[in-house]
């Protein structure tokens, strides 16, 4: 792709807080001695602290809290539905809105890599306990950070050829810069967890033959899901994650399409909208089958894509797509089921979730109805030595949640080997 489309695909959707800004908005916290917005993090990141920090000039300590709690501190502090979380339970909600948490979380973090801070540092003396990690994506990531800040060896399996899983090949760097990833990423590897990349696990390695002493699957949602209507197997049918993989790793220049219809109404399908318009399609549209207020987005995303000339169509589901061999319409019925609708478009990318892939190929685990594994909220499996958190257990929340879920298995392997006798 040109350097002024690279440009614009990659450049930062909104801006963060000078160190000016973020002293104002730290400012209007109340301090709360019971922080309710710390109770409304799922990865227990503490926003009462590290805004307390902040407000009193202390920077690195506001990183330390961030960090200490949540590995993915930097990526999270960009893609978390926030309204949702922790500024939802702010107490400055029933005086005039809430403080901006995520904004200073971010700032926290953009001072942690500015003033190259080494926060988290690897235990010196390592246990003799080995535990595998399948996937390494935001699930794997925290529980493999958990480990080795304890001491164990931890070794990451990851088929791909970079890590971060979704955070890595799933969102749009307007949203998710990669640096950002990067930043995060780093941290994990300092704690001394090994990565073994372009390794799929039951394929290229067996875990069940290898010396280890627990096994912990973080398996993103891979599998493709595309509706069952008639047309899809023509040339410009995507699905989300294969059209924003190729996207962010296509080597060569990477043509959207000049008309572009984006079925979906998540982030995924904003995501996908806003890299197809970034990266030079004529028209965008987002097509979603209920009205926006029952779309899961988040508000701010919608107005962003918006503010870019993407239009948006509700209350529409897809019926057929048409073309000789390349896709040229796509027809849609009315949630009424009186409308239609027939848009002219060169590529269509359905955005409507992912399945997991083969898991009996991983591990021999109970697997649950959707084809995921069965596992507890503590991440335990019905087999003794593995355990699983994350989208393929839950069938795919946000990336805070998968990190809480990484946590909670990571404490939960822990007992497993002290109990087994395994230091």
């Amino acid at each position: 792709m040109s350097k002024v489309v690279k440009a614009k695909y990659t450049a930062e959707a909104v801006a963060g807080f000078t160190h000016r800004t973020a002293m104002e908005e730290a400012a209007r916290c109340l301090l709360c001695l019971d922080a309710p917005c710390s109770k409304g993090c799922p990865a227990g990141t503490d926003p009462g602290k590290f805004i307390r920090s902040i407000r009193f000039r202390n920077a690195k300590g506001a990183a330390e809290t961030i960090r200490e709690n949540n590995i993915l501190g930097g990526t999270c502090a960009r893609i978390c539905p926030y309204d949702h979380l922790c500024e939802e339970f702010c107490s400055r909600c029933g005086i005039d809105r809430p403080i901006e948490i995520g904004k200073l979380q971010r700032y926290a973090m953009e001072q942690e890599k500015a003033y190259k801070m080494q926060i988290l540092k690897a235990p010196a003396k390592k246990k003799n306990a080995r535990v595998a990690c399948v996937g390494a994506g935001p699930a794997s990531l925290a529980c493999a950070a958990e480990l080795a800040k304890e001491g164990y060896r931890v070794t990451i399996f990851e088929k791909e050829e970079k890590p971060g899983g979704v955070l890595t090949y799933g969102i749009t760097p307007s949203r998710l810069p990669q640096a950002v990833v990067d930043q995060d990423i780093a941290q994990v590897k300092k704690l001394g967890v090994k990565f073994v990349m372009n390794t799929e696990v039951g394929k290229d390695v067996n875990l069940e033959e290898m010396d280890f002493d627990a096994v912990f699957v973080g398996a993103g949602l891979w599998g493709t899901r595309l509706p069952d209507i008639k047309g899809t197997d023509l040339k410009g049918v995507y699905t989300a994650i294969d059209f924003l993989k190729t996207a962010r790793t296509k080597k060569t220049e990477f043509k959207p399409g000049k008309a572009v219809v984006v079925v979906g109404g998540g982030d995924v399908a904003i995501d996908c909208a806003v890299s197809a318009k970034l990266l030079g399609a004529e028209d965008v549209k987002i097509v979603y089958r209920r009205t926006l207020e029952e779309a899961p987005a988040n508000m701010d995303e919608w107005h962003y894509a918006m503010s870019l000339g993407i239009g948006v169509t509700t209350n529409m589901a897809p019926a057929e797509l048409m073309g000789e061999k390349k896709l040229a319409f796509a027809v849609f019925n009315g949630r009424d089921k009186k409308s239609g609708l027939k848009l002219a478009c060169d590529t269509i990318v359905f955005a409507i979730g992912q399945k997991p892939e083969d898991m009996k190929k991983i591990t021999s685990a109970k697997l649950n109805e959707k084809g995921g594994i069965a596992a507890k909220s503590t991440g335990k499996t019905n087999l003794a030595k593995v355990f699983a958190a994350g989208d393929i257990v839950n069938g795919g929340k946000t990336v805070v949640e998968a990190v809480a879920e990484g946590k909670e298995a990571a404490y939960s392997i822990m007992k497993y080997l002290e109990k087994k006798g395994v230091k």
